[in-house]
């Protein structure tokens, strides 16, 4: 896990087959695993253990935003659901982050089993959600941007495990020292993405653990029903767009937005909303409220997500894998 340079620029695209990146590592220019606000996600190996890699590259900027998640994540690794980093490397065009490769997003799985979760399901992934944000406040950070393709199950035998990525746009609610909250500050922009955001988040007030908590909440509902209310409205531009989403969000209760849901989903919300901004939410009792749902839904004695032991699905992984390593 280290920082370097290298004069190499991000491969052209017309050229074939993997390219050396530095001396430990090859990328594969035309094998892109994702893409974000600040770059994309391509596979790459391990020269020496020939281990399968993921790479995130950051396009030439003037402030490398991927430096700042290289730190975040150094912070935070050794926890079982945050993906191993192994190198930062500052290029001359471009900046690239090596880091473990894991399997599918949660929203590629949804969209796999036509846009809708088992309850079950759906109660598992809030239990693991929770885990990996209690973990991650707990290191004095706040995530900023939960939705479903930061989400990503691991591969063989731990697709039965949640992992969170793309720190792009956390930062610390607290300092260094874990003691000192940031400041309560109102008119502020949106930060991350408007169909899974806060109400407070909306209302231009500083994120902070509470609205890390609701998104999840906006998440389940999502998986639940397929979608969210205020998906697919029409707007002239994003701004018009993010205060439509927003009046969606105010004018229905947490009980019409999840109905036919279990109670334990809008109660999620509405304890959300009653937290104070500096307030540190009861994330064992949340997981515990979770735990017993599934207890009560009968699922104690089978607690497995719809993607395991599902030999589609597992066959279908296979075929990517392999078209991956050709």
């Amino acid at each position: 896990m280290e920082s370097s340079t290298t004069n190499d620029s991000f491969p052209s695209n017309k050229e074939n087959g993997p390219k050396k990146l530095d001396k430990e590592y090859y990328i594969y220019p035309h094998k892109k695993l994702g893409k974000g606000g600040f770059g994309q996600i391509n596979l790459g190996e391990n020269i020496l253990t020939k281990e399968k890699v993921a790479i995130k590259i950051e396009f030439l900027v003037t402030r490398s935003h991927l430096y700042s998640e290289f730190e975040i994540m150094k912070d935070l690794q050794g926890y079982d659901g945050i993906p191993k980093i192994y190198k930062y490397i500052k290029a001359k065009e471009n900046n690239f982050l090596i880091m473990e490769l894991l399997g599918k997003s949660l929203e590629k799985i949804f969209s796999y089993y036509q846009r809708k979760f088992s309850i079950k399901t759906v109660i598992q992934i809030a239990y693991q959600m929770i885990e990996k944000i209690e973990f991650i406040h707990s290191k004095g950070y706040i995530h900023r941007d939960i939705k479903p393709g930061n989400f990503l199950i691991g591969k063989g035998d731990n697709k039965n495990k949640i992992y969170i990525i793309d720190f792009g746009l956390s930062k610390r609610y607290l300092d260094k020292s874990l003691r000192i909250h940031i400041p309560y500050k109102e008119g502020k922009g949106l930060t991350g993405t408007a169909r899974y955001a806060s109400l407070f988040t909306h209302f231009g007030i500083e994120q902070s653990r509470r609205d890390d908590i609701e998104c999840i909440a906006f998440n389940l509902i999502y998986f639940a029903k397929g979608k969210l209310p205020w998906q697919g409205v029409h707007a002239k531009n994003k701004k018009e767009k993010h205060k439509k989403i927003m009046e969606k969000k105010v004018s229905m209760t947490p009980e019409d937005l999840c109905e036919g849901l279990p109670d334990e989903i809008p109660t999620l919300i509405k304890y959300a909303r009653k937290l104070e901004f500096d307030e540190e939410p009861d994330y064992h009792n949340i997981k515990l409220m979770f735990q017993n749902l599934l207890i009560k839904l009968g699922y104690q004695k089978d607690p497995k997500f719809d993607w395991e032991n599902d030999d589609n699905f597992d066959k279908e992984n296979e075929s990517e894998d392999s078209k991956k390593d050709n």
